[in-house]
């Protein structure tokens, strides 16, 4: 990570923060974009952006371009910023699968087609989406979150496809993430089969590495003992 600098959206969140630490103390200048509101903080190796509304084409590329303009370049962006809802189809909302599509899929498409073309001018442009394994089958109240991240999974493959050789785009899949929220919805279930943040932030940073630089339009199962 030394050297790179690394975009991750979603950076207040659970698997956000694991992510965006762990890139940093590795050695990435690291700026985090995030909806939530937080206080500014800039320094050489970090910033941190708070409400910002990457379903917002306008608000995704003004972001972007403050990274950028603070660091002088990108080489990586992580799109972590997202949405769950379980309903059942018929017994839901139809506002449910716009606000799915809009937290899941245009976040991941505005700060991706902001950031490609610093990307592209980098010699390691990288980007990593969060997909799930929940929307490779849908289940009972599953829909329009899986259908939120099927768009995720295509807009991947897509992306690889239209910049091959110059950026790589990969998504990872997870299943449930241990996280405090997942643990409070889910009391009864067995955490310990959950993927861990951590576990899951160590295949992102793969995948912006050197190391990953063959690897592109993967969809890469990270479903822990799930």
């Amino acid at each position: 990570m030394k050297g790179k600098t690394v975009v991750v959206t979603g950076a207040l969140g659970a698997l956000g923060k694991v992510v965006a630490d762990e890139a940093a103390r590795r050695g990435a200048r690291v700026a985090g974009v995030d909806f939530a509101q937080t206080q500014a903080q800039a320094s050489e190796m970090r910033i941190e952006l708070g409400g910002v509304d990457l379903s917002s084409a306008a608000q995704a590329k003004q972001a972007i371009e403050g990274v950028a303009g603070h660091f002088g370049k990108l080489d990586a962006l992580i799109n972590i910023a997202g949405g769950f809802t379980f309903e059942t189809v018929a017994e839901g909302s139809p506002d449910s699968w716009q606000r799915m599509y809009s937290l899941n899929v245009l976040t991941a498409l505005n700060a991706s087609r902001a950031a490609l073309p610093y990307l592209s001018a980098s010699p390691v442009g990288r980007i990593v989406n969060i997909g799930s394994m929940g929307a490779l089958q849908a289940g009972t109240g599953m829909g329009a979150y899986a259908a939120s991240k099927s768009g995720v999974h295509r807009l991947t493959e897509a992306l690889a496809a239209e910049w091959k050789g110059k950026v790589t785009v990969n998504a990872v899949l997870p299943s449930i993430i241990d996280t405090a929220a997942n643990r409070e919805s889910m009391p009864n279930a067995e955490f310990s089969r959950w993927v861990t943040p951590r576990e899951l932030a160590e295949v992102i940073l793969f995948l912006i590495s050197d190391e990953a630089s063959a690897v592109t339009g993967a969809l890469i199962p990270v479903a822990g003992r799930v």
